[in-house]
């Protein structure tokens, strides 16, 4: 097998990859990324690398033997000058400008630049088969017709967004939208959109793919965290696009929704389950 080189950001995903390598007996090689990869979630003997480090994380890559490369696991999008990045990552950003960069344009930038230093980069779903997102429901829970309706906008309107590089996430409430994602993440938006509710009726989160998406590198990731937060903050559910979201410790996630009493559903293009 290909030695595989996994760039650890946040959360559990990065875990997740390197358990799949050891049962599969693939070999690997870890760069861990300095305040954004979480240490009780990374193996010892892991590398840890700056953000910034361009150059000197290309060179570990290549005297470790690595040929292709993962990047996984959230990460905070960092100033220029928290970066302090070294000559090699100088070079990228000044030819990439990353101040007129989203998000996606930012990192099919970074991975044009990985490709072009011999790496062949993958996306976590060729590995994390099992944790993608799939049609159909999770658990005990179905959502309601205004739920379904709900979910029908809030996809239509993340699809918009998304076509701006503008999030992946919208909660929406008896039809009318409480708040989208920008770079808060997730979690934040189900908080702030708490006391926006204008009826009795409870918003769903809708999570999508944006339509030109770099998948290899921007999955989001919903949690029993996730679940969690959406039933304190006062939501009915959520429903994932198919193939667009990972859901970390499935049994656990669907577990908590059952036990809190809110729906989990993947969805296709036509907003069914099927």
């Amino acid at each position: 097998m290909r030695k595989l080189g996994i760039v650890a950001g946040a959360g559990e995903l990065p875990k997740l990859v390197i358990e799949s390598c050891q049962q599969q007996g693939r070999p690997y090689f870890v760069m861990a990324l300095k305040g954004h990869a979480d240490p009780s979630l990374i193996p010892s003997d892991a590398t840890w690398v700056r953000l910034g480090a361009v150059g000197k994380s290309f060179e570990l890559a290549h005297e470790n033997g690595v040929e292709d490369v993962l990047m996984i696991g959230a990460v905070r999008r960092p100033t220029l000058s928290e970066l302090c990045p070294d000559w090699r990552g100088l070079k990228f950003f000044a030819k990439a400008g990353v101040k007129s960069l989203g998000d996606d344009g930012l990192l099919k930038a970074i991975i044009h630049e990985i490709e072009k230093d011999g790496f062949h980069v993958i996306g976590a779903d060729e590995i994390l088969t099992d944790s993608l997102s799939q049609v159909g429901l999770y658990g005990n829970i179905k959502p309601t017709k205004q739920n379904k309706e709900d979910i029908s906008k809030g996809y239509s309107v993340a699809k918009i967004l998304g076509q701006a590089d503008v999030g992946q996430s919208v909660i929406v409430a008896d039809g009318l939208v409480l708040g989208v994602e920008a770079i808060e993440g997730t979690d934040a938006l189900i908080k702030r959109c708490q006391n926006l509710h204008r009826s009795s009726v409870k918003g769903v989160l809708v999570k999508v793919k944006k339509p030109h998406q770099e998948r290899r590198a921007d999955l989001p990731t919903i949690g029993v965290k996730t679940i969690e937060n959406a039933f304190q903050y006062g939501l009915a559910g959520i429903a994932v696009e198919k193939e667009s979201a990972f859901i970390v410790n499935k049994a656990k996630v669907v577990q908590k929704a059952n036990e809190l009493g809110l729906f989990l559903i993947g969805i296709d293009e036509t907003c069914q389950d099927q």
